[in-house]
């Protein structure tokens, strides 16, 4: 953590301090924001106890992908919202796309029509 410092003694430091820290065994880190999310690949990430509070340290590969607002819709899903509703599939395909994917808004959307 600092150069020139025993960790052994550091880690001492800490305990009296309140504080402790664990590394955390991660392959990817995904944050997502509104318009894009930021993929941290082969990622070293540290989560640190201090004060009755949790933080993490993230360091790795940073990429970024814009984020898709589309939702994924799977023949399940469509079959549910069907099988609830008695709604053609194109309707229910619809219903569930216009809910971005929650399938009980979509429900309660088509039994309103």
């Amino acid at each position: 953590m600092f150069p020139g410092v025993d960790p052994r003694m550091m880690k001492q430091a800490m305990k009296r301090l309140g504080m402790s820290q664990e590394e955390i065994d991660a392959q990817q880190v995904i944050i997502k924001t509104p318009g894009k999310n930021i993929i941290i690949n082969n990622p070293s990430v540290m989560k640190v106890h201090m004060q009755g509070e949790d933080s993490f340290q993230i360091t790795g590969e940073i990429s970024e992908e814009s984020a898709d607002t589309k939702p994924t819709i799977s023949e399940d899903d469509v079959q549910t919202v069907m099988e609830q509703t008695g709604a053609s599939e194109v309707e229910a395909k619809n219903a569930i796309e216009e809910a971005n994917g929650d399938l009980a808004e979509a429900i309660m959307k088509l039994k309103k029509d």
